[in-house]
This record gives C-alpha cells, structure tokens and sequence, in this order.
C-alpha cells in the first residue's frame, strides 16, 4: 500500500486526487487551465502563478448549486459533511457500462451516513482523450437513489461525471453535443439506443446534489491501494459564496492501530 504515516499519531494518509495545473485535461467545450509565473525565483527570488481555469478541473467538487436551483453553494454546505467515515466500493467497469444500485450492494457494505467512493478503475485513462469523456461508465438512476436513502455524507466517482457522458451534454441533450461522433459510436458498440438508455439529462448528479449530498468528480491517486476497504476521508472546498465547484485535495486516512483520537483541544 502507498502511503505516508504521520509520525505521532500513526495515521496512514492516502492520496485520492489527480495532479494539477498546466496540462490538466479539460472537457470538451471548456478551455484549457492556463498559468503563468508572475513572479520568477530569477527576477525576484520568489516564485509566484496566476491562473485562469474552469473549477472544474482535476479533483474537484460539486455543490448542490451546480445543477440545483437555489440549492447549496460550496460556502453553505455544512462542514461536516467534508469529513467523515466511509467506504470505497470496487466496482471495475469499462466502456458505456453503468453502475446500478445492484453493482453497489455487492460490492461492499454501505453505513448510514457514510462517505462513498466508487472505484471504477476508469480514473487510470485520466487524459484528453474521446476514450476518457466519451466512453467513461456512468452511475444509474436507482444506483443514485440507493445512495440518497443511506442518506450518504458525500460520494465521489473516478470518472469524469457521475452521470454516464450520454446523459450530459457530451451527448445530444441541452448545451450538446459537444462531442458530436458520441452517440453514434456509442450505437455503433453497444447496438442500443442513446436516446432510450439515458434520455434523463445528469439525472444521477440531479439526485444527489437535490438530496444536499456532494460529489467529488475524477478520484484518483491511490484509489486502487484503498479498494474494497473503509477508511476515513476529508476534502474541503473553498468558503465560496455562490460557487459551484472547486477543485479540492482528497484524502483517505486509515488508522491501523486503533488508537488516535481527536485532540480535545485543551492546552
């Protein structure tokens, strides 16, 4: 397992976030992340970015705002809901495959309230790629209503949305497609109708995020050293009024010894 143990509690902490900057992928129809050193360590002797990008890049979360009308932003929702216990579910999938709620009951025992992270494998084909955004699997419906009625403190994919591309506006729905060959080619290998599988427009992101849950989009890191396994997990946004995501560090931690607590705070 990789991992990095702090040494005085002896947490074990695992990295669940893609890298980021200059380079990160982008999603068709968004520009690109751009940076520039404003100050230089050879000018100045400090070094300094400035940035113009989409907050959704990278690892990045989703507040209940960004699809839901008067719902959340990220500085309304509750602290707690950033950290908490939970569990990562191995659910290998490939190409416009889904995620049903029945793939989620086998994969692990889910507790009220838990965190949960739904492990695909599709993050490792993380790039700017038609592979990447076209034909990553999808989270169902049911599979979205199962998670609202664990009543779910936050829930995170390795994908690129949590609804498959076809239900997004990737595919032919409104703002699309941006990525016009989508729904042939998805035709073309599955022999199924795009219109008649996920006709509902980001359906599964609609559910959760109306339910207050928020999601953590593209989980990666060392996702596949935690597979299977619970652990606890923390990945705070910025306090930003009106924002709908942002970009986050998403960390797992496992405490082998049973023994750390939370300081209590006295001196």
């Amino acid at each position: 397992m990789s991992f990095v143990t702090d040494p005085r509690t002896g947490l074990q902490l695992l990295e669940l976030s893609h890298v980021w900057g200059l380079g990160a992928p982008s999603y068709p129809g968004q520009e690109d992340v751009k940076m520039v050193r404003s100050v230089k360590h050879a000018q100045h002797g400090v070094l300094a970015w400035k940035t113009s990008t989409s907050l959704h890049t990278g690892t990045y979360m989703l507040a209940p705002i960004h699809l839901i009308q008067r719902g959340a932003d990220l500085a309304a929702i509750s602290p707690d809901r950033f950290f908490g216990n939970g569990v990562v579910l191995d659910v290998p999938k490939g190409s416009y495959e889904t995620i049903t709620a029945q793939d989620l009951k086998k994969a692990g025992a889910v507790r009220e309230g838990d965190i949960v992270v739904i492990n695909t494998g599709w993050h490792h084909k993380y790039s700017d790629s038609l592979e990447y955004y076209g034909e990553a699997p999808g989270v169902t419906e049911d599979a979205a209503q199962w998670l609202v009625e664990k009543r779910c403190r936050m829930v995170s994919v390795d994908t690129p949305f949590a609804d498959h591309p076809l239900a997004t506006s990737m595919g032919p729905h409104r703002g699309g497609p941006q990525m016009k060959r989508l729904a042939g080619e998805y035709e073309k290998a599955t022999g199924l109708d795009p219109k008649k599988e996920h006709g509902k427009w980001n359906i599964v992101g609609k559910t959760l995020l109306g339910a207050g849950i928020p999601l953590i989009i593209q989980a990666g890191g060392d996702l596949d050293e935690i597979s299977g396994k619970r652990a606890t997990f923390v990945a705070t946004p910025w306090k930003f009024e009106h924002g709908d995501a942002c970009i986050v560090r998403f960390v797992a931690m496992v405490d082998p010894n049973g023994t750390c607590r939370i300081d209590s705070g006295k001196a």
